[in-house]
């Protein structure tokens, strides 16, 4: 009570973590490239994408667009951190075919466009058109349940919901 007088904002403990792409759901564990199948990054799911637009899973904060646009990363109000990265080997495109609707320090609300891109030529030019959906921060993690949805409709999927230690 004294904290809504107050104007703190009571601890979030629970994300619940939505697609932020419509396309088919892929395991973690299936994602073609080692950094992400081995989770050397840390946890989380898959998209490979129907459609150029990826928008917020959650409400927080971004704390980073890579300068090649390939990559974005979001910090939640329970402190979990996101990184979606568009593609395989994307980096290598340089930005070409990416455009970032945000910046960093960008407050977000879940459903919001982040970065929009050419699929078709991410298909043509990478390695692999999958959205690895990352959490970072796996050490603030006390448990994660992961969809068993097979397809994503962006912003109603929900692919995982993560509960912190906090």
């Amino acid at each position: 009570m004294f904290g809504k007088l107050f104007g703190k904002r009571e601890k979030v403990t629970e994300e619940h973590i939505m697609a932020p792409a419509g396309g088919n759901i892929v395991s973690i564990e299936n994602v073609p490239d080692p950094t992400f199948s081995e989770k050397m990054m840390g946890d989380g799911i898959a998209i490979d994408p129907s459609e150029g637009k990826v928008a917020a899973p959650i409400d927080g904060e971004v704390i980073q667009v890579f300068p090649t646009k390939h990559a974005v990363g979001i910090k939640g109000r329970s402190g979990i951190e996101l990184l979606i990265h568009i593609g395989l080997e994307t980096v290598s495109m340089n930005g070409e075919g990416f455009e970032a609707h945000v910046q960093a320090g960008d407050k977000v609300t879940a459903g919001q466009l982040l970065i929009s891109f050419d699929l078709n030529l991410v298909k043509e030019k990478a390695v692999s058109t999958v959205i690895p959906i990352v959490i970072t921060n796996m050490d603030i993690v006390e448990s994660l349940d992961k969809s068993s949805t097979s397809e994503a409709i962006p912003g109603e999927t929900e692919l995982m919901t993560v509960k912190t230690k906090r």
